[in-house]
């Protein structure tokens, strides 16, 4: 153990937005049961290029005795991260890592991941009912949603931000086979609407047997 500087969360402010883990070129930063935490002390070099990407202000770069930073574990780190796993059901699930988190109430409004992306909103039964979900969703830059258990008009108006802040490409709709559900649609159209954007949406319907439908 050293004395030496290494970036504090404070989990308190920390909402989990994720916006913090791209500018980490080490890979020190994950998010843990919703925060953001540092997976190893060895990882962080200190000098906190995380800081300014912080909306919650929950990040700073604190002194105080933790182990030495470890540029080879570090190299050997990030070449295990980049790895491809090997072919099979969740293969195509890496591409999407990158991207946390997933959720809309927790999405960052202005990130890079948004930038050119083309957008897939998903109820968040979808990966658990869609047989094919992890293929479907590649390529694609993924939030989820349940419009029954949150408010759609909350949602809207998240998305409406979204929208404007970012060059969303495209928007696909995957919603389950249940009048609730309709709500992200609704939410999709009436961003659109008050955001003013001119985006391309496709719409489907996942139904109780498991299958993907485009209505």
């Amino acid at each position: 153990m050293v004395l030496r500087k290494i970036v504090n969360i404070n989990e308190s402010l920390c909402n989990g937005c994720g916006a913090c883990i791209p500018k980490c070129a080490e890979g020190a930063l994950q998010i843990v049961n919703g925060k953001a935490r540092i997976i190893k002390e060895t990882y962080c070099d200190g000098l906190g290029a995380c800081l300014g990407q912080c909306p919650q202000g929950a990040i700073t770069v604190t002194e105080r005795e933790a182990e030495p930073f470890n540029e080879a574990e570090v190299h050997e780190h990030l070449k295990n991260k980049a790895k491809p796993t090997p072919t099979g059901a969740h293969a195509s699930f890496v591409p999407q890592q990158h991207q946390w988190p997933v959720k809309l109430n927790l999405v960052p409004i202005k990130a890079p991941f948004f930038e050119g992306a083309n957008l897939l909103f998903a109820a968040d039964c979808a990966p658990v009912a869609l047989k094919s979900f992890y293929d479907f969703m590649s390529g694609k830059r993924i939030i989820i949603g349940c419009p029954k258990f949150d408010d759609a008009r909350a949602y809207a108006q998240k998305l409406t931000e979204i929208f404007k802040q970012n060059d969303i490409r495209s928007v696909a709709v995957a919603h389950m086979e249940v009048p609730c559900c309709m709500g992200l649609k609704w939410a999709v159209n009436k961003a659109l609407e008050i955001s003013g954007k001119q985006i391309p949406v496709k719409e489907y319907e996942i139904t109780i047997g498991g299958e993907i439908v485009e209505l």
